[in-house]
């Protein structure tokens, strides 16, 4: 009777760790439709789950299809989100996009070790640092001076080249007239 104790612990172990490789396999994705193709990109619930669960939220119910990039800086980052005044479809307005959040109540920071490396997703934010909502950026190259100061939410793992045709934004603030948009943002697991 005690080997068969042993063993059904041993078992129930295997089964634990097999869940617990079974669930970091099924990850969430969020994939931006673009222009020229999808950008798919890896969520990272475990370094920042109220940001993660946040954009799930927001692209699920189809917030973020249509919003344009309004903020785009060469050898930087690509930012958009704003579903408040960066929809092209619906209210876009060009002098306020950047400005806007959601419906959804602003986030307190999830900071983490991960380095903002080329391909990172961040979560923008105002000055104060539990102020991020709906906004996110992508990074075109490595921004070492984030690291620590804004919360990262991802990084993409397919189309990287696609984000790299992004419209670029004129001027130190990187606005763009006429921008690219996100079409269509849809969440998946992996």
């Amino acid at each position: 009777m005690k080997l068969f104790h042993i063993a059904l612990a041993g078992f129930l172990g295997l089964a634990a760790l097999a869940g617990s490789a079974f669930s970091a396999v099924a990850a969430d994705l969020l994939t931006i439709q673009l222009k020229d193709g999808p950008v798919v990109i890896q969520l990272m619930p475990e370094v920042a789950p109220k940001h993660v669960a946040q954009i799930e939220a927001l692209a699920k119910k189809g917030a973020y299809d249509n919003v344009v990039f309004h903020r785009v800086i060469d050898g930087f980052m690509a930012q958009t989100g704003d579903v408040q005044y960066g929809n092209a479809s619906k209210g876009y307005d060009p002098n306020r996009a950047g400005t806007g959040g959601s419906d959804l109540p602003n986030l307190p920071a999830e900071f983490s070790k991960v380095p903002f490396a080329r391909g990172v997703v961040g979560m923008a934010r105002a000055q104060d640092p539990n102020s991020a909502n709906s906004q996110f950026f992508i990074m075109f190259a490595p921004g070492d001076s984030l690291n620590g100061q804004y919360t990262v939410v991802g990084k993409v793992i397919s189309g990287m080249e696609l984000v790299d045709k992004i419209k670029r934004g004129e001027g130190q603030n990187g606005e763009v007239t006429n921008p690219d948009k996100m079409i269509k943002v849809t969440v998946t697991k992996k």
